[in-house]
């Protein structure tokens, strides 16, 4: 769930100004009325003091409503919205989540065949975060509170494991909470207690047992990288009235050390597994993260027999890495992402994190948290082209082996992607290969070499002829993948791989500008990772394949062409040329904070931005609130072009077109005159969230640790199960799966994204997708696209990257989803693509996701807190149709309401939104549109307010006059006396 955000907070309470202005006035008037009165005699003075304040409590009423059912209407109909979810379902989604980590924790190393643990084996359990671990992130990936989690010690004593209490106890008793890693603020300290705090524990625990669990976590989550340096200002504080701000290291001060990474072990952790090994020969390495670490320790110590990668595990994985520990599950798990030995000798590592721009003070915009008060343009450049994660290890090894550079892959790699070991055996056969010229299929028979059942994996690679200094191309690219089922020793199952030619092509984007498909050999291979390869074949392209205008890849409506060479920028970028001739000069850091003048020229936000500057006089105002009789529901299964579209369209308002666009966070907003109704999207990636009511699903492992079971009917059955628990809670929209890219190791996010690898991610994100449309639940695919580090990304954070980097590797995922499943919409990311925010960049949103694509659907904002570039205007006309704001502001409400051009802009992004929705679960089945039952409510509750303020009314009124009467009878009594 996500936090309050202060800045929300305020920006809601100054929507209500008028109407708080008014309230102050009229309880000061009050008091002074009151006060006046006093002068009154009686009854008059009782009489007034009674009016002032029925006359408050009627204005209290007036400002309730007009709150009520203007600024806060929308979080309100949300708060009172939604269903909960079957029992039944979530039991289904426990057992899920339990098989996703017994599928995706993957066996590293196995010596000695430590693993799995003999039935009976006690194990002492060292490190303080086994008895807190890592479930998940943080953010809007963060898990519901609503569930029980099962921990990783509960995981043990489930799978039959018993483990020494001492220890337990004593970490219990030595700190209790997990440090915060907020949106806002994050204390990166790694708890563990010195080593003189064990006193004689260590030593004891040989007396319980002869073998150590060793545990290590990391956190990590949304708005922070993971700390490259783990030492720096604390800045942090917990004090806030809407909680943790800041950043500190450690509160461990022996722990602060710059020389190490988040990433490394720590100095406090580094001591222990010095006391662990030597008091234990059988030591058993734990690595609960979904970020890659340094790992290269593991094999520092001859005691530590098995390492296990065990990413976050949602709410009940780590009962399936209890399993895999007592053997009761063969782990089939392989590596999403390399492991390197050193994170800062990768090609990113130069080019990641904070970078600010000393010539742009000028596009400064105030942004309560950036330092100072204000933000300014910062960049980021994406020096390593197409080179990222394997692509550039495999490369550099192959042109190592070809003499052309000197490189030693074993001290690079530790684990190289896709890897990952077995309890058992298995050999893979691969078929002869058919190219009909359009596919390539062969089949790949699996065996079961081994004594243990098991499931393993076919990883198929492709290795595309190169020719030195033309179009970059990697050694080693992922092109298909599948898991076996179960296999009992000796048994076979055969798979079928097939994949189209045309994806074999690479971008060129300095000669063709388009796909080309090199005419040469392509080695194709099964592999058992990245790097090993099983069995080899070729298929060969006698000619070379330009994917132009006139002859597009099959899979595209339009022709791929070059569209961001404007995000280029003045980079040098990495190249295979001459065995990586330029990777020095490439992968340094920048050593220019200036923008170009010619990319100035190009940058807008909102201290320059106008949008009557791109009006079309050109353009017709289209037809608006015509009474043409047609309602949404009509439009249910009708193509996106069908001419009844327009028929509906016409009858629009602007008013209503408006509406739509600017109240898109966490809903689509209804419009009563075509029967639109509201509809709830809801949170996150690994669940489903109504931050208004609470109400939320179980919370399933990583996407990380999705990813690593390679398994596309799993990544099919965790969409199937978000959709069956979005439809209990009658919410139609999901903001998830997400699919950047692991550009690096620290980025915060990686563990809510699949893989350093497109493909891999691609391929489980499009299954997720199909899964939830099962139960008509649209997806919002996000976030689109180059989101890959949370440092400045709402801090007019610029990414420069070469078109090939772009469609071949941050693109890719994307690319598959849209193509292979129907998500109906995406959530567009913060960051700039160049220049441009990618919330306005009309080659992303529309040249690319709807003209190559084919995508028909609705794209929205990230969250839109404005940050002096999100406007509607801008957005709209660039085909990003729907904000993710929950009151209206002056950036997410459309300001040119007057211009053909933009009005034709409203109409288009209402047509992206209303044809999601009407072919979503909230038009599955009869439909109830009209006044939400709180707001009848509210007129019943007004109703009777106004008849009892009526009835004191007339009580006071009645009651003065009697008294008056009463009064004047006295005195006429008092004068009659007196004569």
């Amino acid at each position: 769930m996500l936090s309050i955000n202060i800045a929300d907070v305020i920006a809601v309470v100054q929507t209500m100004i008028p109407q708080l202005i008014v309230l102050g006035v009229a309880l000061v008037a009050a008091i002074i009325v009151t006060i006046c009165a006093m002068k009154a005699k009686k009854p008059l003075k009782g009489f007034i003091r009674k009016e002032a304040w029925l006359a408050f409590l009627l204005v209290v009423v007036v400002v309730v409503n007009t709150i009520l059912l203007g600024p806060v209407y929308s979080m309100v109909n949300m708060a009172m919205g939604g269903g909960s979810i079957s029992d039944e379902a979530i039991e289904e989604a426990k057992a899920l989540a339990t098989e996703i980590a017994e599928e995706g924790i993957v066996l590293l190393k196995n010596d000695d065949a430590a693993l799995p643990l003999a039935e009976g084996t006690k194990v002492n359990v060292f490190g303080w975060s086994s008895t807190n671990p890592i479930y998940g992130g943080t953010g809007s990936g963060a898990l519901s509170d609503a569930y029980p989690t099962v921990d990783f010690l509960t995981g043990l004593t489930d799978a039959g494991i018993e483990y020494n209490q001492d220890l337990v106890d004593f970490y219990t008793g030595w700190r209790t909470e997990r440090p915060t890693v907020g949106m806002m603020g994050q204390d990166w300290t790694i708890p563990e207690p010195t080593v003189s705090e064990y006193g004689s524990l260590i030593s004891d625990a040989k007396d319980f047992s002869d073998t150590a669990i060793f545990f290590i976590a990391r956190s990590g989550g949304e708005g922070a990288d993971l700390p490259q340096s783990y030492d720096g200002e604390d800045t942090f504080s917990t004090e806030g009235m809407f909680g943790a701000s800041g950043v500190r290291y450690s509160d461990q001060k022996d722990d602060l050390d710059a020389s190490k990474s988040y990433l490394e072990l720590s100095n406090r952790e580094q001591a222990l597994l010095d006391e662990v090994t030597a008091n234990f020969d059988k030591v058993i390495v734990v690595v609960n993260s979904a970020n890659a670490m340094e790992l290269g320790f593991v094999n520092d110590y001859s005691q530590i027999k098995s390492v296990l990668y065990c990413p976050g595990t949602g709410q009940t994985g780590f009962d399936g890495l209890g399993e895999i520990l007592a053997g009761q599950i063969n782990p089939s798990g392989k590596t999403a992402d390399t492991f390197v030995s050193d994170l800062f000798a990768t090609p990113t590592a130069n080019n990641f994190g904070d970078f600010d721009y000393t010539n742009m003070d000028e596009y400064g915009f105030e942004n309560m948290f950036a330092e100072g008060g204000m933000a300014y343009p910062t960049f980021v450049n994406y020096v390593e082209g197409i080179y990222v994660g394997y692509k550039y290890y495999e490369t550099a090894y192959a042109e190592a082996q070809a003499g052309n550079m000197e490189f030693d892959y074993d001290s690079a790699v530790l684990y190289p992607f896709g890897y990952g070991l077995s309890y058992t055996t298995f050999s893979q056969e691969m078929g002869p290969i058919t190219n009909d010229g359009t596919t390539v299929s062969f089949d790949v028979t699996v065996t079961n070499t081994g004594d243990v059942a098991g499931k393993d994996v076919v990883e198929v690679y492709y290795n595309p002829p190169y020719t030195n200094g033309g179009i970059e191309k990697a050694a080693a690219n992922l092109i298909q993948f599948a898991k076996t089922s179960t296999l009992e020793p000796g048994a076979s199952e055969t798979i079928n791989i097939s994949f189209a030619l045309e994806d074999m092509a690479s971008y060129d984007t300095y000669g063709e500008g388009c796909y080309v498909l090199e005419a040469g050999d392509y080695e194709i291979s099964i592999n058992s990772d990245s790097h090993n390869k099983i069995a080899t074949d070729t298929v060969t392209v006698g000619s070379t394949i330009v994917y132009d205008e006139s002859n597009k890849r099959e899979s595209d409506q339009v022709a791929a062409t070059n569209q961001f060479g404007f995000a280029e920028g003045d980079v040098t970028y990495l190249s295979r040329a001459d065995g990586f001739a330029n990777y020095d000069e490439a992968t340094a850091a920048p050593t220019s904070y200036e923008m170009s003048d010619e990319a100035k020229a190009t940058y807008f936000n909102e201290t320059n931005y106008d949008p009557t500057d791109y009006n079309n006089d050109s353009d017709v105002m289209p037809t608006t609130g015509a009474d043409n009789g047609v309602k949404l529901a009509d439009l249910r299964g009708l193509d996106y072009d069908d001419p009844m579209w327009d028929t509906l369209l016409d009858e629009l308002t602007v008013s209503d077109m408006n509406t739509l666009i600017e109240l898109g966070g966490y809903e689509t907003s209804a419009v009563d005159s075509i029967g639109k109704v509201m509809t709830y999207d809801c949170d996150g990636p690994a669940s489903i969230n109504n931050n208004f009511t609470g109400q939320g699903s179980i919370g399933f492992p990583a996407a990380v640790m999705i990813a690593c079971t390679w398994n596309k009917d799993i990544a099919l059955a965790f969409g199937e199960s978000i959709g069956r628990m979005a439809n209990d809670m009658d919410v139609s929209g999901w903001y998830a799966p997400a699919t950047n890219t692991h550009r690096s190791a620290f980025a915060g996010r990686n563990f809510e994204y699949y893989s350093e690898d497109g493909v891999l991610a691609g391929w489980m994100c499009a299954n997720a997708v199909n899964g939830a449309r099962e139960w008509g639940v649209y997806s919002y695919v996000k976030h689109f696209a180059t989101n890959d580090q949370e440092t400045n990304r709402t801090n007019f954070l610029c990414t420069w990257l070469n078109e090939q980097s772009m469609r071949e590797i941050y693109l890719k995922s994307f690319e598959i989803v849209f193509k292979n499943s129907n998500p109906g919409a995406t959530m567009v990311a913060f960051n700039n693509i160049g220049t441009v925010p990618a919330e306005a960049c009309s080659e992303l949103l529309n040249t690319v996701l709807r003209g190559e694509w084919g995508f028909r659907g609705l794209a929205e904002t990230d969250y839109f807190g404005g940050y002096g570039y999100q406007d509607s205007d801008r957005m709209i006309r660039n085909g990003c149709d729907l904000m993710l704001a929950t009151y209206s502001t002056p950036q997410s409400t459309v300001t040119d309401q007057e211009s053909a051009t933009s009005v034709i802009a409203m109409r288009t992004a209402s047509h992206n939104i209303l044809y999601t929705v009407v072919n979503s679960r909230a038009y599955d089945s009869e439909i109830s549109a009209g006044i939400p039952t709180w707001e009848k409510i509210l007129f019943a509750i007004d109703a009777v307010l106004v008849l009892l303020i009526a009835c004191l009314e007339y009580f006071a009124v009645k009651k003065y006059l009697a008294k008056k009467k009463e009064v004047e009878v006295e005195a006429v009594v008092e004068e009659t006396t007196e004569e």
